[in-house]
């Protein structure tokens, strides 16, 4: 039985009515909702849910209507790069799904947004253009920079007006490989810090290739988070970019504050986690029960 995964962002993580409203939409269809996760700070909610690939395209489709329809991003504030009231929209095959019927998945999508008068571009795997598939060069300036993009035909989207859309900006969709969102708060609001702290473990700046990164502040806890996407858990795996992050937080004298694995995790990205740190390196996940 083929099985579609997809974590769509959307940038409101304040208003939990707005939220709701926003998970009911979702939830009329036949999709399992695996975990729902709103942050203040960063004033994003990410909604990762899992299903027949029919039933992940229509739950995604009602699910981004109702975003666009609640969220005003004229109005939008937070830590977190955004550029569209329904921000990113990655969709990953996990069971006997190749990536071709997933992008005609994420295609499929992409139209439908586009026809209600959304700007969408495809990254990833269904990129378009090479210089599209990395998220980072899409929305660089965020929202912010669309009005000047929209003038360039260069940022012509691939489905969608060419044109600013003040309320609901623009979405970017496509197929990508698991990925993991893992976050290390710092005690410490040094944001300088913090930033040299990501060119150490940022593949852009000669860190991990497969790690992206960036330093955003923590206001209630006076903290700095160190918040990053392991784009291959396989060749970077979760302990190294840890130890790496707290290396370097220690040569600062800074400590770490704790640790965040948000949405779901493969478990073959937490067997990395426990060889290392307890050693088991004869442990088989057929050990795992539920």
């Amino acid at each position: 039985m083929k099985r579609l995964l997809a974590e769509v962002n959307i940038s409101e993580g304040r208003d939990q009515e707005l939220i709701n409203q926003v998970r009911a939409a979702l939830a009329r269809n036949e999709v399992e909702i695996i975990d729902v996760d709103s942050e203040p700070n960063h004033n994003r909610t990410v909604f990762t849910y899992i299903g027949a690939p029919e039933a992940v395209l229509q739950g995604t489709k009602d699910l981004a209507a109702k975003a666009i329809e609640l969220i005003d991003m004229r109005e939008h504030t937070g830590s977190h790069p955004r550029m569209g009231a329904v921000d990113v929209v990655p969709f990953i095959p996990v069971k006997d799904m190749t990536t071709e019927e997933t992008i005609e998945i994420s295609r499929e999508f992409g139209k439908y947004l586009g026809s209600l008068g959304v700007p969408v571009y495809y990254y990833e795997d269904a990129a378009t253009r090479p210089e599209r598939t990395n998220l980072v060069n899409i929305r660089k300036g965020q929202y912010e920079a669309l009005p000047e993009k929209m003038k360039n035909e260069e940022w012509h989207p691939d489905e969608g007006p060419f044109e600013f859309v003040p309320k609901s900006g623009a979405t970017v969709t496509g197929v990508r490989f698991p990925l993991v969102a893992f976050n290390v708060n710092l005690r410490t609001d040094d944001i300088d810090l913090g930033k040299k702290i990501v060119k150490a473990v940022r593949g852009a700046t000669g860190g991990y290739q497969y790690v992206r990164a960036i330093a955003l502040p923590i206001e209630e806890g006076k903290m700095i988070q160190i918040s990053m996407n392991l784009t291959n858990y396989a060749k970077t795996p979760i302990h190294r970019v840890f130890e790496t992050v707290k290396s370097e937080a220690l040569s600062y004298g800074v400590q770490v504050a704790g640790t965040e694995l948000v949405g779901p995790v493969p478990l073959d990205a937490l067997k990395d986690v426990l060889d290392h740190y307890l050693q088991a390196h004869h442990f088989s996940m057929e050990q795992i029960y539920i």
